[in-house]
């Protein structure tokens, strides 16, 4: 059962004075992350939605995701300004068609976003603003393990927003490569909102 509503998504948008994507032609995406107020690290407990006009109708997705960085990275990190913690904002055309680590088709970051540097090496995720960031640092949007749903996100995400379950990464894909194919450019926005934001 679905947590949320393209309704809400779009209320929450507004009143954040966010663009919402639709000019009347298909597959101009809608794609908005939800970051639960948890500060405990490694778990799927974000959501990240896509809410698009196919050409006939409306259609809201939504997957469990992180859009925290894991465990392994906040006890490790592999910048010296601290683990990225992607945040809240709304980012336009940031992101592109790619491969993940040259690996497999995902969102690969293009332009600069802003993140939070979380530095004291503990397990805990660290959401105040005291050290940003902003630059292009590999914050994808990728899926985890290719076979079946992840349960921890362990080295899963170094700041990038996750999605759990492949098939639901399929579909964003699917969705993305249906938006290319009317004609769009090859960029892509996403929105990263919290709950309190709903």
């Amino acid at each position: 059962m679905a947590q949320y509503s393209l309704s809400l998504l779009k209320k929450a948008v507004a009143s954040k004075n966010y663009r919402w994507f639709d000019d009347g032609k298909p597959f101009h995406l809608n794609i908005i992350g939800i970051r639960k107020n948890n500060p405990v690290p490694n778990k799927f407990d974000d959501y990240v939605t896509l809410s698009v006009f196919n050409g006939k109708e409306w259609v809201y997705m939504e997957w469990k995701a992180t859009t925290d960085p894991g465990s392994y990275w906040l006890l490790n990190p592999g910048n010296v300004k601290g683990t990225a913690i992607l945040k809240p904002g709304q980012y336009v055309d940031c992101w592109q068609l790619g491969l993940h680590q040259g690996k497999y088709e995902a969102l690969v970051q293009r332009k600069p976003v802003t993140v939070i540097r979380d530095n004291n090496k503990n397990n805990v995720l660290d959401f105040t603003t005291a050290s940003l960031d902003t630059g292009v640092f590999g914050i994808n949007i990728h899926r985890a393990n290719e076979k079946t749903e992840s349960i921890q996100v362990d080295k899963w995400s170094a700041g990038c927003q996750v999605i759990a379950n492949p098939l639901s990464f399929d579909h964003l894909i699917f969705n993305v490569n249906e938006s290319l194919r009317t004609g769009r450019a090859n960029w892509f926005s996403y929105t990263l909102l919290t709950e309190e934001d709903l």
